[in-house]
């Protein structure tokens, strides 16, 4: 039995929803330096003239979301890699950028989508548990994100 709580018309489930995914999905990593990380979700929106991305208040089962992580170099001096767990609660679909390496077993074995092996099958996207970047000496600030479906 599953008991939700209102608050203000909005189910209480659904607002921890956002904050696990804000700071489980993209409690991103960069390791070796002293970056400065910010998170956000947002929630895509029906328009008439196509989609739109609002900030993420509330979600609900089939949701898609994007999840964004921005980075200020800091004291960072070279590369880096930028990594972020994708919670059980979302369905990865892809990432803004080609670059990324991705996981389905939680990190012990990395490479491209189309590489990975989930068992006897290939890895599919809804497999992923973990993504990352490498980003180079020389990119400064900059921005990478995902989209994921709310399971």
């Amino acid at each position: 039995m599953v008991v939700r709580e209102h608050y203000g018309g909005k189910s209480m489930r659904s607002i921890l929803l956002v904050a696990s995914i804000l700071f489980l999905a993209t409690a991103a990593t960069a390791t070796g330096s002293a970056l400065s990380i910010t998170r956000s979700v947002f929630v895509e929106t029906a328009q008439q003239d196509g989609i739109a991305l609002e900030p993420a208040d509330t979600l609900s089962r089939g949701d898609r979301v994007v999840l964004v992580m921005q980075w200020q170099p800091g004291r960072a001096t070279g590369p880096f890699v930028l990594a972020s767990r994708v919670p059980e609660t979302l369905s990865y679909q892809r990432s803004g950028d080609d670059a990324v390496e991705v996981s389905a077993d939680g990190g012990r074995r990395w490479g491209r989508l189309g590489e990975l092996r989930q068992g006897t099958r290939a890895a599919r996207a809804d497999d992923v548990t973990n993504l990352r970047w490498r980003i180079g000496a020389d990119d400064g600030s900059g921005m990478r994100s995902f989209s994921a479906i709310v399971r």
